[in-house]
């Protein structure tokens, strides 16, 4: 007989109800002779693919039941070049709201085809901010003429919202729970700061005694860095979003855009594990600091999303070999 899977104990009312509850994976071929456990909590699983789809579903669900947001008059304005957007126009589309996505020029294709299979209107920067040399400070300048413009327009405001990290003491909760309470090391990466804020309330309110790992880009402002251009979005910042606070880290590593496609590759070599760059860069920050692990530690990786939005990038020969010349030696055992 062919197998046919696990029979499902429940159905699910609506696409948004699948939001959360997202697999923790042990990976016991990542780091081989690693003397701790080793776990990815699998973001990708949720509906829209991300993270993201936590928070977008955090702030919209607040914002509607406090009476800010009314499906079919308001008009939700945003700045996103990539898994927000997406989280955001699925519910958009669910409640019956008209979405407005201000991205730039480095929002890939498949990203801007998928906002618009859900209807959203999308809106491209192609100028950087004279000052940092970013997108982000033009991004999020388009956003507040657009508010200002537009009537019945709500900026859920990914940035500052504290529904955003609200949505994320869900996230720590069920890793938790999952090892039951023995969480040693987080490693989480930052952008918003909404994750690793929810996390640390979560881990604060439980009495964890879990050592959390910022992981950030190296370029990025965050952690008081010097912005750079970088290759690879999805963790770190142009600007210091005003959710962020140094003293919810234990430890900050940051992470090159090369850390992140080698870690990226040898995660799918050695687990099957198609990954997006985020994720990579909390491998690279377990390799980085693994020799300081005490033995016998469980450690959670936060994997934000997938790599199927990062084929044309992190995956693609041809773009490494572009960008950082001939480095494949650095993932082959």
């Amino acid at each position: 007989m062919p197998w046919r899977g696990p029979v499902p104990e429940k159905t699910f009312p609506g696409i948004l109800s699948t939001v959360g509850n997202t697999p923790l994976v042990e990976l016991a071929r990542l780091l081989p002779d690693f003397g701790s456990r080793v776990f990815g909590k699998v973001e990708r699983f949720n509906p829209g693919g991300s993270i993201k789809d936590r928070s977008a579903l955090g702030m919209l669900l607040g914002a509607i039941r406090g009476g800010e947001v009314e499906p079919g008059r308001s008009v939700i304005v945003e700045s996103s070049s990539g898994n927000l957007a997406v989280g955001l126009a699925q519910i958009c589309r669910y409640f019956g709201l008209r979405f407005i996505c201000v991205v730039d020029g480095k929002t890939t294709e498949q990203n801007l085809a998928i906002l618009r299979a859900f209807r959203a209107e999308v809106e491209v920067v192609t100028e950087r901010d004279e000052l940092t040399g970013e997108y982000l400070p033009v991004r999020l300048r388009r956003v507040r003429e657009l508010v200002d413009r537009i009537p019945g327009a709500y900026w859920p405001n990914q940035y500052a919202s504290p529904l955003n990290p609200k949505a994320h003491e869900t996230t720590m909760r069920e890793i938790a729970e999952s090892l039951d309470g023995k969480v040693d090391y987080l490693f989480c990466p930052v952008s918003t700061f909404g994750t690793l804020r929810g996390c640390r309330d979560h881990i604060r309110e439980g009495g964890l005694g879990t050592r959390v790992v910022a992981v950030d880009a190296l370029g990025s402002a965050i952690f008081g860095l010097e912005s750079t251009q970088r290759l690879i979005p999805g963790h770190g910042a142009s600007v210091v979003p005003p959710l962020a606070d140094p003293a919810y880290a234990d430890e900050v590593v940051h992470i090159s855009d090369l850390e992140c496609v080698v870690a990226c590759r040898r995660l799918i070599a050695r687990e099957a594990v198609l990954a997006g760059g985020s994720s990579g860069a909390a491998v690279a920050a377990l390799w980085k600091i693994r020799h300081r692990v005490p033995e016998g530690s469980n450690c959670v990786l936060m994997f934000p999303d997938g790599g199927d939005r990062y084929l044309d990038t992190i995956y693609s020969d041809a773009w490494v070999r572009e960008n950082f010349g001939d480095v494949s030696h650095l993932w082959k055992d």
